[in-house]
């Protein structure tokens, strides 16, 4: 049993049969935590609206999920934008579970770090969320290729590889749009005069360290499996889940030179009006 302070997972999409539920059903029984955020798209109430994949796995998720609330572990819901349904409900608690539009985290440590699923960068960094760069048809036949690539790796006897992910990392327009995204949500967190952002959205795991903030992404469920969790003394990991369980980084304890200095790019200049809106929806 591994313990931390904290965990946060997003991009689910429990409904879809891409979904990675046996992986995230086995590390939520493996791991134990204070406080765990499900940082949007636990629910993939939009494409559930075209089919609807919901075998034994998707509902072990979610009752495993009521259990954790009803022995003592925090778990606060930040709906995104595929299950923005839920958002009506934010301010309720809902079978143990806090329904939050954005959250502040504190770490161990006394750093502050704002909340939220991510979808509201998409209007500021004007491009599409990273799924649609690859275009929707295109991304679904990627998937089911990487639904059956598994598969077949499974028969083999080796262990989960995402080919989604490996495809989607060789195309410049999605490392542009990642990069443009991360830098929106350090902008956010350094006007709010937070530590950092905490978020997902992108299905992109990683770190970004600014000189005045630190972006965090916890990836997704449907490709990567992967996890964000605060040890007991403040610092952040990334995990990878599946037969392998591994430390895919540590938040780094430097600034990235890219975003240094007169090295930032200017493509992160967000309108002030948009910062004040995102820091007032926080609860």
């Amino acid at each position: 049993m591994r313990s931390y302070r904290s965990v946060f997972i997003s991009d689910v999409h429990l409904g879809t049969a891409d979904c990675q539920a046996e992986y995230l059903l086995d590390f939520l029984n493996q791991v134990r935590c204070e406080t765990l955020y499900l940082v949007g798209d636990i629910i993939d109430l939009i494409a559930m609206q075209r089919r609807v994949h919901f075998p034994d796995s998707h509902r072990a998720v979610i009752h495993k999920l009521i259990e954790l609330a009803a022995s003592g572990t925090r778990v606060v819901y930040v709906p995104g934008n595929h299950d923005d349904f839920l958002g009506r409900f934010c301010g309720q608690t809902i079978a143990g579970i806090e329904l939050r539009y954005k959250a502040i985290h504190t770490t161990a440590d006394g750093r502050r770090f704002m909340v939220c699923h991510g979808d509201q960068f998409d209007q500021v960094v004007r491009c599409s969320p990273l799924m649609l760069l690859v275009g929707d048809r295109a991304h679904g036949i990627l998937l089911r290729l990487n639904r059956w690539f598994n598969a077949w790796r499974r028969l083999k006897g080796k262990p989960y590889w995402s080919l989604a992910a490996w495809v989607k990392s060789r195309i410049g327009k999605a490392r542009t749009f990642i990069r443009r995204f991360e830098l929106a949500a350090l902008t956010v967190a350094e006007k709010g005069n937070y530590d950092g952002f905490i978020c997902g959205h992108i299905h992109s795991a990683g770190f970004l360290r600014s000189e005045d903030g630190l972006y965090c992404n916890d990836g997704d469920w449907v490709e990567h499996c992967t996890a964000l969790v605060e040890q007991e003394n403040g610092t952040l990991e990334l995990l990878h889940w599946s037969e392998n369980p591994n430390v895919l980084a540590r938040e780094p304890d430097a600034p990235h030179p890219d975003v240094c200095g007169d090295a930032r790019p200017v493509i992160d200049a967000l309108p002030t009006a948009f910062v004040e809106q995102v820091n007032r929806l926080v609860s």
